[in-house]
């Protein structure tokens, strides 16, 4: 990325520990990000099915990790595919053997499994994108977590209300994101959104001073749109 002077503020909302994760990356790539988490994420009680129909997980964050809890250990033999390099890490850490890392969404994993045969226990939040599911591919979904939204406190008010670009990372923060501009009176045409994707950016509604989205739904990618954007 050009190492350019950065010529308006960016902002990430995204949840703990994603957004120190973001911040840290944006540093790499020559760009300051401020902004404040506008969601916490909290475990939820899931049933677990038995492990011998099992034959993988299917995983797209690494939330389903962190939060899963103890029932995760019954698992742990079960090969995981994952949406991306940083949940691929996060099954590692946990013990996971990785058969198949994403790098177009959770579909693109999906897909190519078609014809396999397989039964996937997909262990997800609450929120969480529909899948077609291919021939022969069968799917238990559990919902492990949730992201509870929060309110923007004054000081994040106060700086955005000065302009600058905002990353979206869902389309449930898109959506939260707009909630709490409305909330506050901000006028959306101050705002420039940078999602990691088309869907996550229509999510955000209409208004904004601008809004694209990365070409690739990856961090990196995310983070060059940005300083594209900012420079």
């Amino acid at each position: 990325m050009s190492a350019a002077k950065q010529n308006c503020p960016v902002f990430a909302i995204r949840p703990q520990p994603g957004f120190a994760a973001t911040l840290a990356a944006g540093k790499e790539a020559g760009l300051s990000i401020a902004g404040a988490p506008l969601f916490e994420v909290q475990p939820l009680p899931w049933d677990a099915p038995d492990p011998a129909g099992i034959d993988g997980l299917l995983l797209g964050s690494a939330n389903a990790l962190r939060h899963g809890g103890d029932a995760l250990a019954l698992y742990r033999d079960k090969p995981a595919h994952v949406v991306g390099g940083a949940t691929a890490d996060a099954a590692r850490a946990a013990g996971f053997p990785i058969a198949n890392v994403g790098e177009g969404g959770l579909q693109v994993v999906l897909d190519a499994l078609a014809g396999s045969g397989v039964t996937l226990l997909r262990l997800a939040g609450s929120e969480h994108v529909a899948l077609h599911v291919p021939q022969s591919v069968s799917i238990v979904t559990r919902c492990v977590y949730e992201t509870v939204p929060l309110e923007m406190d004054d000081p994040f008010a106060e700086a955005l209300h000065k302009g600058g670009v905002v990353m979206l990372h869902s389309a449930a923060a898109a959506r939260h994101f707009t909630a709490e501009c409305d909330r506050i009176g901000l006028d959306r045409r101050q705002i420039r959104l940078a999602a990691l994707g088309p869907r996550i950016l229509a999510a955000a509604g209409e208004g904004w001073k601008a809004g694209r989205a990365a070409p690739v739904p990856r961090e990196s990618d995310l983070l060059a749109l940005v300083g594209d954007m900012c420079h």
